[in-house]
């Protein structure tokens, strides 16, 4: 009788979680690298720039600096 019990309060918890976290809808939008996929692209654009747009949003700089 414990077990089913269990059982049912599980699936319970697993239903109101998937119904909680169902499409929230307020994802972020994310764009590819490059200054091609910018909204206003910049008038120059180097290598370091491209590398570093590439990298984001990692903690580490390129090397190549």
């Amino acid at each position: 009788m414990g077990l089913m019990r269990m059982a049912a309060l599980g699936a319970a918890g697993y239903a109101f979680y998937k119904y909680t976290q169902k499409d929230k809808g307020d994802t972020p939008k994310v764009r590819d690298a490059g200054a091609a996929n910018m909204e206003t692209t910049p008038k120059t654009w180097s290598k370091t720039d491209e590398a570093l747009d590439e990298t984001f949003p990692a903690s580490d700089a390129v090397a190549n600096y």
